[in-house]
């Protein structure tokens, strides 16, 4: 059976390597010049880094950082579940088929999974919670938290 690459064990990172990361996290748009610039390295240096980074899956992907009030999902809850036992990995491939769910996680403590949900309005957000979560035969128990103001925390 293959390992989940969250079991493998993560690289070492080093003040280069960190230091790319937040130039990336910041702009992940940047080019590798504008990156290697920054860290103070050669941009053939950069690009070698990256590239590793990328290999190993430290960076597993680019993507853009959308507004979901201006993107038309002017409703957003964090929804918690309590699961039937062994049935985490089923699970969460029907939870990644439900695009309104933008962040799910595995966690210890009261809940087994806790999961950021997006709608247009709170019509389509009691849909989502009620007719598909809820109706999901390894979900036993969800407990939905609106949320009010979303803040960047970078």
């Amino acid at each position: 059976m293959a390992r989940d690459t969250t079991e493998q064990a993560a690289p070492r990172l080093d003040d280069i390597d960190r230091a790319i990361l937040a130039e990336l996290t910041a702009n992940g748009r940047a080019s590798v010049t504008a990156v290697a610039e920054a860290v103070h390295i050669s941009r053939a240096h950069a690009y070698s880094r990256i590239a590793k980074l990328t290999e190993t899956g430290v960076l597993s992907r680019f993507t853009a950082v959308v507004d979901p009030v201006k993107a038309g999902l002017r409703s957003s809850a964090y929804v918690t579940l309590k699961v039937r036992q062994h049935s985490w990995r089923e699970l969460r491939e029907q939870l990644r088929a439900i695009p309104e769910i933008h962040h799910i996680a595995l966690v210890g403590g009261s809940f087994d999974v806790i999961l950021l949900v997006r709608a247009e309005d709170n019509v389509h957000l009691r849909q989502v919670i009620f007719d598909q979560l809820q109706s999901m035969p390894g979900i036993l128990d969800t407990q939905t938290f609106l949320v009010f103001e979303d803040l960047d925390a970078t």
